[in-house]
């Protein structure tokens, strides 16, 4: 399946939307793999909310993962690697953050990546019942678009140590269930959504946002009540629930 260009551009405008509450000003970024060697992801500083094509830049994948390899000894060295990955040395620097957005295109062979900052999530993942929201599942739908379960990666410094991190949480969860996550939760930061295409991107966010409503409003009135492992497990796995959320992955594209 092939997506043009501006698909992904509205898919970054649409997280970026004010009435979303996903992300403000510079927050979040966005990133879509053109092949094996590059892929595109916002540029540092831009807004997602009308943001245009020149907001985005083009980078190569060699140098950006030989960094999680060897990471370099200081800032100054990990901005000249960044500088240098670009396609187009007259672009502007991509975000920091595209070293994770670089190794989760890759390790979990994804096409599309939408990290945001939902107030809704964040009023959760700034408290200290951010794993337990990340690991349980309150509704069958949120199985169905988020997964059996989220990765859940405490705070970490934004960049490589941040890229790290994820990487460790998210071959972990990889080896438990076989497959790629959904939703990446991030300690005292946002979220990450990942998708084979922007229509999926959309829906994982606006799913986990709907779940972390329904998490803080259970917190106020009681204790949440979570699924049981077998019932998510069978939810996850139904051949009818399969079907629908391919058909969620395709729509709009």
């Amino acid at each position: 399946m092939t997506i043009p260009f501006d698909t992904f551009l509205q898919m970054t405008r649409t997280l970026g939307l004010p009435q979303n509450d996903y992300v403000i000003i510079g927050e979040g970024n966005t990133s879509y793999r053109i092949d094996d060697e590059t892929f595109i992801i916002k540029a540092s500083g831009q807004q997602m909310n009308g943001i245009v094509p020149e907001g985005f830049t083009q980078v190569r994948f060699a140098p950006i993962l030989e960094m999680l390899e060897r990471p370099p000894g200081d800032l100054a060295a990990q901005k000249a690697i960044m500088e240098a990955a670009r396609v187009d040395s007259s672009a502007k620097l991509p975000s920091v953050e595209v070293t994770f957005h670089a190794m989760l295109l890759k390790e979990c062979n994804v096409q599309y990546i939408g990290h945001t900052h939902p107030t809704a999530v964040n009023q959760i993942l700034c408290s200290d019942r951010a794993e337990q929201f990340a690991h349980h599942r309150l509704f069958p739908d949120e199985v169905v678009l988020c997964g059996p379960e989220s990765v859940f990666v405490p705070y970490s410094d934004p960049g490589l140590p941040l890229a790290l991190a994820i990487q460790a949480h998210t071959r972990a969860y990889m080896e438990t269930y076989e497959e790629a996550p959904k939703a990446i939760l991030l300690a005292n930061h946002g979220l990450i959504a990942l998708g084979q295409t922007p229509s999926e991107v959309l829906n994982v966010t606006a799913m986990c946002v709907k779940a972390a409503h329904i998490f803080a409003g259970a917190c106020t009135v009681g204790s949440p009540v979570f699924m049981s492992r077998e019932d998510i497990l069978h939810i996850y796995k139904r051949p009818d629930e399969i079907y629908r959320r391919q058909g969620f992955v395709e729509k709009h594209t």
